[in-house]
């Protein structure tokens, strides 16, 4: 089989199983093959060797059957980096990739002559947003508090894997900062906000395959916002940044979470490229 008869297969074959206009198969072979996209289209001609026409045929066929391809190839992309993820942890969306930006961008405004910046990541699973921070400005000093062990294990791969000065805890919350005593420049978080209900209507690959306590914020939803937000006053400085991502719809709500804890906060909801909202910042400067 030819590299482009092998891609036509694939596409067909997920097709049937409701997967289109993803590029799943092009993602598997580039990673099998150990190639970027544009040698991909070099070598369409080309014939795959038999190991790799098996286990590129049996990793579609786990597709189909609702196995996350990042899963299968071990990392997801995120701000131009490789991360680790497997099913300890919630494979990084690329509306996240939106809220470090609109957080980098606040940091450099606020912050613009302070030397050093203390960020806290509140549920950090993969690492993603917190290794991201530390890498794109060097004045942050990050620590990230995860109550999964196993999440935690595997940000901590990721930082190591692309040299990433970034501090872990395990706890609920904020709790080990509390219980430190210590006090940050900004606390940024993208915790579970999907609610029991809505869990269950999720897409099958996400449901099963993916950890229901990195996707669950309780019978509402707003379960874990409404109890980080009232811990941030024990840790927050007088001038800093909250920053969340929320589910669509959420935003409201949260904004008035943190209003009635942080009653003069400058606040703003954000909306993703798809004109959705996403996140909420809040500014007490």
């Amino acid at each position: 089989m030819k590299i482009y008869e092998a891609l036509r297969w694939a596409s067909s074959f997920l097709t049937e199983y409701g997967f289109q206009h993803q590029p799943i198969a092009e993602i598997l072979l580039k990673h099998y093959l150990k190639i970027d996209r544009s040698k991909l289209f070099q070598m369409m001609q080309d014939e795959l060797g038999e190991d790799v026409e098996q286990t590129f045929k049996e990793a579609i066929k786990q597709v189909s059957e609702g196995v996350p391809v990042q899963h299968i190839t071990g990392f997801e992309d995120f701000y131009g980096r490789k991360f680790t993820v497997n099913e300890h942890v919630l494979i990084p969306r690329p509306e996240t990739e939106e809220l470090v930006l609109g957080l980098l961008q606040r940091i450099d405004k606020h912050f613009a002559d302070q030397k050093r910046v203390s960020v806290v990541d509140v549920g950090t699973g993969s690492g993603a947003i917190a290794i991201t921070l530390a890498l794109e400005n060097r004045k942050l000093d990050v620590t990230t508090v995860d109550i999964s062990l196993a999440a935690i294990n595997v940000a901590k791969q990721n930082a190591e894997k692309l040299s990433a000065p970034v501090r872990f805890c395990e706890g609920d919350l904020l709790s080990p900062v509390i219980d430190e005593k210590k006090t940050v420049d900004v606390v940024v978080s993208n915790p579970p906000y999907i609610s029991e209900a809505d869990f269950e209507r999720l897409d099958a690959n996400v449901r099963v395959h993916e950890p229901t306590l990195a996707l669950v914020g309780g019978i509402s939803g707003y379960e874990l916002y409404e109890r980080l937000v009232a811990q941030i006053p024990n840790v927050l400085k007088k001038k800093g940044i909250i920053a969340f991502e929320v589910g669509v719809g959420q935003s409201e709500r949260v904004e008035a979470l943190i209003k009635g804890e942080f009653p003069h906060a400058n606040t703003e909801i954000v909306y993703d490229i798809n004109g959705k909202d996403r996140m909420v910042f809040a500014s007490m400067i």
